[in-house]
């Protein structure tokens, strides 16, 4: 199987809360979206509309949720977070770069979760906050 880096040109996303515009960087070194309180030295990336979807749900901040359409800037790895530990061969197709994403449109409608289902979510992750997993980086 290639690397993330060698693999042929397919759409990518990031979803968040921030109020970017295309031509606009995504950089590491900010915080995470999801309220670890340190920077990252990672950017995230998905190739599915579903994880950008829950990137955008479950980020901190009071912004309206936002999905972006992005093109890495440099070479991107398998995310070690959800590959090979929660969902053997990248079935999520979630991705990270050191290097930044350079935001190329916006997805205007798409699919949200139900309440609920965001519900368990929130509370799967606080568990893991309670049980001193740090989910990202």
């Amino acid at each position: 199987m290639p690397s993330a880096d060698q693999m042929s040109p397919q759409q990518f996303y990031h979803g968040t809360r921030a109020d970017l515009k295309p031509g606009d960087l995504i950089t590491a070194g900010y915080n995470s979206n999801y309220g670890t309180g340190k920077p990252l030295s990672w950017v995230y990336l998905t190739g599915t509309l579903d994880a950008a979807v829950w990137g955008a749900e479950l980020a901190t901040g009071e912004g309206r949720e936002r999905i972006y359409t992005v093109e890495p800037t440099g070479p991107i790895f398998d995310d070690p977070n959800l590959t090979d530990k929660k969902f053997p061969g990248n079935p999520t197709r979630s991705y990270r770069s050191r290097e930044p994403l350079r935001i190329t449109g916006e997805v205007a409608e798409c699919p949200r979760h139900s309440p609920e289902r965001l519900k368990e979510m929130k509370d799967h992750l606080e568990r893991l906050k309670a049980q001193g997993i740090e989910a990202i980086d």
